[in-house]
């Protein structure tokens, strides 16, 4: 059940965790010393210790977690802009670890599975078809080896793997359907990690069986399922729920994925919410579709062009411009 009460408390630290605890100034710091030691290594050409360069690119993604959270969650605003620049790391960082994989194939992931199906399902609201494929590629060949462990708990990541997968008519290991036991089993047969997957999907089962529904009361009450779902482990935030982090804790993007895909389908979708969660500033940020590519950040600038300079398999090379 939930507890407004708690719920309540729990948005406040939520909140508070930004505006007390991760000030935006001291990360703006760090991001400033971490672009020195990338101007370091990339003026010099020093490719034994590249490595560097994919590490340092968490305090990109850091510096524009904050810089959305401040934009948005503090003062109100509706744009987009810190989040769209957090999904482009994420990408960049799977291409980066790709280079990786033999050289240090137990270096530490810079990434988890549910950043990466957050990256793609964002790039598919925002209209970025032509990152959004190469992201999708990178998923379904490096699924569960060692730059992409997808021994998952997290049952909406799952959700909206399937939910991608039937929206966008793609199948990942054969299926769009109960993909979280098929990858289960493939892992397992595998020798992989799989032990965290989810046997069941809970509320989002039924939600992915009648996602496609018509009738504007049903979707009503699965989408009022979905929140309250997200809303129970919100109230624990700070605990290791499914959405018990300060990341996305308080932001029902798994509902919004919903919506868009069922907005471009045509099917009816609620015109205004009256729960909590549906209703705080990041449920109502502006998402135009297409989204315009934010402008570069200058670090991540420094990195891509030094990858593509030094590693002809780097995988953007396959692909010209990208987030252009």
């Amino acid at each position: 059940m939930l507890n407004p009460k708690k719920l309540n408390i729990a948005y406040k630290r939520y909140r508070k965790n930004f505006v007390n605890g991760i000030k935006f100034e001291d990360v703006q710091k760090r991001y400033e010393q971490k672009k020195n030691k990338v101007i370091e290594i990339v003026e010099s050409n020093h490719t034994e210790k590249d490595h560097i360069l994919l590490i340092d690119l968490d305090s990109i993604a850091s510096y524009y977690l904050s810089q959305w959270k401040n934009d948005v969650l503090i003062t109100g605003g509706k744009r987009p802009e810190g989040l769209k620049h957090m999904q482009m790391v994420v990408f960049y960082q799977c291409m980066a670890q790709d280079l990786y994989k033999v050289r240090y194939p137990k270096m530490m992931l810079e990434y988890t599975f549910r950043e990466v199906i957050a990256a793609l399902i964002h790039f598919t609201m925002f209209g970025w078809e032509k990152e959004e494929s190469i992201l999708f590629d990178f998923i379904v060949n490096r699924l569960g080896g060692n730059i992409l462990d997808a021994d998952d708990p997290n049952t909406h990541v799952w959700f909206l793997m399937e939910l991608y997968l039937q929206y966008r008519k793609k199948t990942v290991a054969g299926t769009d359907q109960h993909v979280h036991t098929v990858v289960n089993q493939k892992l397992k047969e595998a020798g992989l990690p799989y032990d965290s997957i989810p046997d069941d999907l809970e509320v989002y089962r039924h939600v992915l069986d009648r996602w496609s529904t018509s009738d504007p009361t049903e979707i009503v009450q699965l989408i009022g399922s979905m929140s309250l779902f997200h809303s129970v482990q919100a109230s624990e935030i700070g605990n290791f729920h499914e959405f018990g982090d300060y990341r996305y804790g308080f932001y029902p993007y798994e509902i919004l994925f919903l919506l868009h895909v069922r907005r471009m389908q045509g099917l009816p979708i609620p015109e205004h919410f009256e729960d909590f969660l549906m209703n705080n500033p990041e449920a109502k940020m502006e998402i135009s579709n297409p989204e315009p590519y934010p402008e570069w950040d200058p670090m991540l600038r420094l990195i891509d062009h030094f990858y593509r300079k030094n590693y002809p398999e780097y995988i953007p090379n396959q692909h010209g411009e990208l987030f252009r």
